[in-house]
């Protein structure tokens, strides 16, 4: 239906970057906003607003934000966790994400490789450290986002996790913490994209704009607790008071401006290296 530019029954999509760049870029399939309705468009983070797979954002604006980074239980470890090399060296039980872009990413950091433009070539140390990892048994399981209870229940030591899955369990379990690597960490986004064929563009644009109001986007973040993409939402969160105001002081919900400059956003692969680095990821997760 979207190749033919039917309507697919809905106005809107939520997708994570590399997904969005796939829509957007390689197979056409989605619509610019509406002009002259996105009034909110310039609190959009800076760090956002121009990313590879939607230079300008005429396609796409982030709904919510996240960090990969890494997530341990420091009751387990029996020690903090500040690098790639601290994780590794790990006795505990540990994980890495099944996501390719967000493993690979971390440990291109480690080898200090640019995430912001990767190649199959680029990530070959990346590749290399990670394939010794699990042949030596420092790296035991690929996870989704099950590795929270595991690291909540003492189960595991360490993961690399997003964000926003642990915000909530630092704040019941103080032993669970998330650290950005110091060699860096990722930041990404999903993205509020209207599909091709769409047929309330207009209103799908305004309702995006309509979270883009601060005050709008800080009742959203109370809500769900994911970093907000919306300049002036601390602000918001403060005025609000009570529970609200408290998360103002998490890092994992309004993060600090060193956490900021420390994380970059995994750039765009073309088709070849991306078929390449998935074979070979899915090879890794098979051998875990």
């Amino acid at each position: 239906m979207l190749a033919k530019g039917d309507s697919i029954g809905r106005d809107a999509v939520v997708l994570d970057d590399w997904i969005a760049n796939r829509l957007i870029n390689r197979l056409k399939w989605a619509e610019p906003f509406a002009p002259g309705v996105l009034k909110n468009r310039a609190n959009l983070l800076p760090e956002l607003s121009n990313p590879a797979h939607d230079p300008g954002r005429r396609f796409s604006l982030p709904w919510a934000v996240g960090l990969t980074g890494i997530a341990y239980n420091r009751s387990v470890t029996k020690r903090d966790i500040r690098s790639i090399d601290d994780f590794l060296a790990l006795d505990s039980l540990t994980a890495v994400l099944s996501e390719m872009r967000d493993t690979v990413g971390l440990m291109m950091r480690a080898e200090g490789a640019d995430v912001t433009q990767p190649t199959a070539a680029s990530a070959e140390s990346a590749f290399a450290l990670l394939e010794k990892s699990v042949a030596d048994g420092a790296i035991d399981a690929f996870t989704g986002n099950d590795y929270v209870s595991d690291l909540a229940t003492g189960n595991l030591g360490a993961a690399f996790a997003w964000s926003g899955d642990v915000a909530q369990i630092t704040r019941d379990n103080p032993d669970v913490r998330f650290v950005i690597p110091d060699s860096g960490g990722l930041i990404w986004s999903d993205n509020f994209v209207i599909p091709k064929g769409a047929e309330h563009r207009v209103n799908a644009t305004k309702w995006i704009d309509f979270f883009y109001d601060p005050v709008n986007a800080a009742r959203l973040t109370a809500y769900v607790q994911y970093i907000s993409p919306v300049v002036g939402v601390a602000d918001e969160l403060a005025k609000m008071g009570g529970k609200a105001a408290l998360l103002i002081n998490d890092p994992l919900v309004v993060p600090t401006s060193g956490m900021l400059d420390s994380v970059a956003n995994f750039g765009i692969l073309n088709s070849s290296d991306a078929d390449a680095m998935d074979e070979r990821f899915a090879l890794l997760r098979g051998a875990a």
